[in-house]
């Protein structure tokens, strides 16, 4: 098997500053120690630089390759679905809850390929992954969220059951807006709300689809 890369997504507003840039710069820094991949700051945060939004809030991604190569690439910022709330599909693709790769944001996404290949857009907005024990991880592009009353914290999955250190979440708990919990879908179904969200997008309402 080849090496991975390493991915972040960001959202880069009309006036050139990048939603919770630090926090994904930490990130990838971390991953690229951990998976021993060449990191050049001081060369992406050039790149990051000459980025220009053309006016409007856009998608912006880097991609470090295996060798250290940065790749900084810009798109439209991704369309809400038709509605508010986000359905969501449950995958039969389980997560290997002792893949500690899980934690990095890579360019191996084929779990979360196969897990939402499984339901049409018709059917699921986004769909949640569970891993080999029945516990709720997260979604194929967000991190979970359940509210269970009204004045504690929100819970989000732990990431010792396999999943990715997102930076909205690791936002929302250093800030003690969420809690790490191990969750089952019996958790979600009887939740006061669901919640997924991912720096791209914040925190959206959410309902299971099954």
């Amino acid at each position: 098997m080849n090496a991975p890369g390493l991915i972040e997504t960001m959202r880069l507003r009309a006036n050139r500053t990048i939603d919770r840039l630090d926090r994904h710069l930490n990130r990838l820094k971390r991953s690229a120690q951990a998976l021993s991949i060449p990191y050049d700051a001081q060369w992406l945060g050039h790149l990051l630089d000459a980025v220009d939004p053309e006016g409007e809030d856009r998608r912006i991604r880097i991609e470090l390759t295996p060798s250290g190569k940065s790749i900084v690439i810009t798109s439209e910022f991704p369309a809400d679905p038709d509605r508010t709330i986000w359905r969501l599909g449950i995958a039969s693709t389980r997560l290997d809850s002792t893949n500690t790769l899980l934690r990095h944001k890579t360019t191996f996404r084929d779990h979360y390929t196969t897990a939402r290949e499984e339901f049409p857009a018709t059917q699921a907005d986004e769909v949640l992954l569970l891993n080999e024990r029945g516990e709720v991880c997260e979604g194929t592009i967000t991190s979970l969220f359940i509210q269970t009353d009204d004045t504690g914290p929100l819970l989000t999955p732990s990431i010792e059951c396999g999943l990715l250190a997102g930076v909205l979440r690791q936002d929302l708990l250093d800030t003690g807006r969420a809690r790490q919990a191990i969750l089952t879908l019996d958790d979600l179904r009887g939740a006061r709300a669901l919640y997924i969200g991912n720096s791209l997008r914040g925190l959206m309402p959410a309902v299971l689809n099954d």
